[in-house]
């Protein structure tokens, strides 16, 4: 049981939603955006930190001298310092995890004393980090062939196959996640997934808990 259902409050249901780098996962979220589900995009919520008036500026700016530049975390040097360094980067998630959950928290709040009967929370270390992931009835895991997933990387602006190699081994392989954690749907060709409404998934009756979609080109 979940910290929020330890409440007796009505809570939204918690859909977790997460993938490797360029497995889809951002597309699938902006199509739930679609069909008017709410999104938690934690992503997001870090480059709020990391803005002018951040909840994270100052307490990075004290751990890594340097990286704050005008008011605002460059993310590139701070990256620099952390990505080759494990040390630096358990410092980093040790200063930012928590800030996510309290924001994710407060989004959940939100949604729910609105009325959603469900929430999305798009979180790409989901499995990678249980101590700090949430609680989630459900995941959703976004997934690529290889290939594609590389090609989509390397066309980002910015990124190098080098960058993508270190990104990749923090995370956990597809083949771990679908064999680790079970699978309901498994290599949908669903790259827009106008389709996919949860509005109909009959989620008492789901055995797994974890849905499994393949993205195409």
């Amino acid at each position: 049981m979940g910290a929020e259902e330890s409440t007796g409050r009505e809570w939204a249901l918690q859909i977790g939603l997460t993938g490797s780098i360029g497995m889809g996962k951002t597309t699938l979220a902006s199509q739930f955006n679609y069909l008017g589900f709410p999104v938690f995009d934690a992503d997001a919520s870090v480059h709020r930190m990391y803005s002018g008036g951040g909840s994270a500026v100052k307490p990075i700016e004290d751990v890594f001298p340097g990286v704050v530049i005008d008011g605002v975390v460059d993310r590139k040097l701070l990256g620099a310092l952390v990505l080759s360094d494990s040390t630096a980067m358990s410092l980093l998630e040790a200063i930012v995890h928590p800030l996510v959950q309290q924001d994710r928290q407060s989004f959940l709040q939100e949604m729910s004393d609105l009325g959603h009967f469900l929430v999305i929370y798009d979180i790409p270390l989901l499995y990678e980090k249980p101590a700090t992931a949430p609680y989630v009835d459900y995941t959703i895991v976004a997934s690529a062939d290889a290939p594609i997933q590389r090609q989509r990387v390397l066309d980002r602006p910015g990124m190098s196959a080098e960058k993508f190699e270190s990104i990749l081994a923090k995370q956990m392989p597809d083949e771990q996640v679908s064999m680790r954690y079970g699978c309901i749907l498994k290599r949908v060709a669903c790259y827009s997934c106008r389709w996919f409404n949860l509005s109909t998934l009959p989620y008492h009756n789901i055995s797994y808990h974890t849905i499994y979609i393949l993205t195409m080109t």
